[in-house]
């Protein structure tokens, strides 16, 4: 698929490698305990995002794409920022340079403190709310849209930054169903030519399109081309 004039870079996304709390059965959905070391990549974790690394190159080859136009922006939980530094070895871009920045905005969805260090199980509570009514905050936690608020504000950033780079978006399962449905929903909209991407996504962040966002679903580790 062609960048359409008013995407001004072509992006990726990728689900974080499996992690401790993945394996673990935990939903570490809070900053506070996210950032924490203890739940970074499981070993299973760092193989997937190494694959997932040269996945990444192998397109960025295929495309004629340099490195230097690469820009990865990963959220700030130790699982992603993980699955970045690993992402970075494998293209042999420094970790700690100006091609790398991390993103508040594109960490977990908060789940509220009824489901923090819960059961995975727990999950199909949140996606059944999301189905009847995905502006509908689990209690003390974010809702669907909520999410998409935030994911609309950092594409912004991103096509404000950036202009004609390559960028790979490491965040979350949630944020990246949440994004994906409204990116899905925005390419098809029918506007005006000068549209920019960010404010598109901000216009489909509704109901309809929202409650729709596990037909997205990636597994750990995954990789995808959005636009």
């Amino acid at each position: 698929m062609e960048t359409a004039s008013f995407f001004r870079n072509r992006y990726w996304i990728l689900r974080h490698g499996k992690s401790i709390p993945n394996e673990k059965g935990l939903i570490v959905s809070s900053l506070e305990n996210g950032i924490r070391s203890e739940y970074q990549l499981a070993p299973d974790g760092i193989n997937q995002a190494h694959s997932a690394g040269q996945l990444f190159l192998k397109e960025l080859k295929e495309k004629n794409i340099p490195l230097e136009n690469v820009r990865i922006c990963y959220s700030p939980f130790a699982r992603t920022s993980h699955t970045a530094k690993v992402v970075a070895s494998v293209l042999d871009i420094p970790f700690d340079g100006p091609q790398f920045k991390v993103m508040e905005d594109i960490r977990e969805r908060y789940f509220g403190p009824l489901f923090e260090l819960m059961s995975h199980d727990k999950y199909s509570e949140i996606w059944a709310l999301d189905e009847k009514d995905p502006c509908m905050q689990p209690e003390g936690g974010e809702s669907a849209k909520d999410v998409g608020n935030r994911l609309a504000k950092s594409i912004a950033i991103m096509e404000s930054d950036f202009q004609g780079c390559a960028i790979l978006i490491v965040s979350h399962g949630d944020p990246l169903q949440i994004l994906q449905a409204t990116l899905n929903a925005a390419k098809q909209q029918i506007g005006s030519p000068n549209d920019d991407l960010a404010s598109r996504i901000q216009a489909v962040n509704v109901p309809s399109v929202l409650s729709q966002h596990r037909k997205f679903a990636l597994l750990t580790g995954e990789i995808r081309a959005v636009i």
